[in-house]
């Protein structure tokens, strides 16, 4: 049985395609996350959730009941239990990719008042993918982390047969340390703040009947 103390922390994977390095990455800060404790931490693949491109009359925001995809509701399900995440996003562009911007689209409620940290990948590090990602998750009415780990030029940290090399992402310990901490005062806080709601309006309620 999970502790209610215990903080649940997603890892989406941003990438679906062949040869990705998110998988590599994420795995990476699975288990620099799952050495805290305290910490339970689970990776979301989003080849593990075939959304079709968001095309609902109805906003998240707005909807007043769950959408019926099979998909869809097993990740919102997913995103719902969680206290904090972190996404493992590419650079496609100067943008991230569309099926995570899909991912995202598809939820609101769920996203609210979370904390959101980023490992991004590409030439510059995946900074342009991560910008405008922190920009929607301010909409999302999510905290982006100010700490992020930028990856420079990942196709150099493979071998011929696409595994990641020996202490590749070595150089970039400390800064996840850094972003993990964040992420988790963050959740801390945050998560007790949706308690106190959520008892405050059980009050209300119990008092109006």
């Amino acid at each position: 049985m999970i502790s209610e103390n215990v903080l649940k922390v997603k890892i989406i994977l941003g990438s679906t395609r062949p040869k990705r390095f998110s998988e590599h990455a994420g795995r990476w800060i699975f288990e620099q996350a799952m050495n805290i404790e305290g910490i339970e931490s689970e990776i979301l693949d989003l080849r593990d959730y075939e959304m079709p491109f968001f095309n609902e009359p109805v906003s998240p925001s707005s909807k007043n009941e769950d959408y019926t995809n099979e998909a869809v509701a097993r990740w919102t399900k997913k995103i719902k239990e969680a206290d904090a995440f972190i996404v493992v996003t590419p650079e496609y562009n100067y943008g991230y990719s569309a099926v995570l911007k899909n991912a995202l689209d598809y939820v609101y409620p769920e996203w609210n008042n979370k904390p959101i940290g980023f490992v991004a990948y590409g030439s510059v590090g995946g900074a342009r993918a991560l910008e405008q990602l922190r920009s929607v998750s301010v909409e999302l009415q999510m905290a982006p982390i100010r700490t992020a780990v930028h990856i420079t030029a990942p196709w150099g940290l493979v071998d011929e047969k696409g595994g990641l090399k020996p202490g590749a992402l070595e150089p970039y310990k400390k800064t996840a340390e850094g972003m993990l901490s964040q992420l988790i005062w963050w959740a801390e806080a945050l998560k007790a703040a949706r308690t106190q709601t959520l008892r405050k309006y059980a009050r209300t309620e119990t008092l109006a009947v």
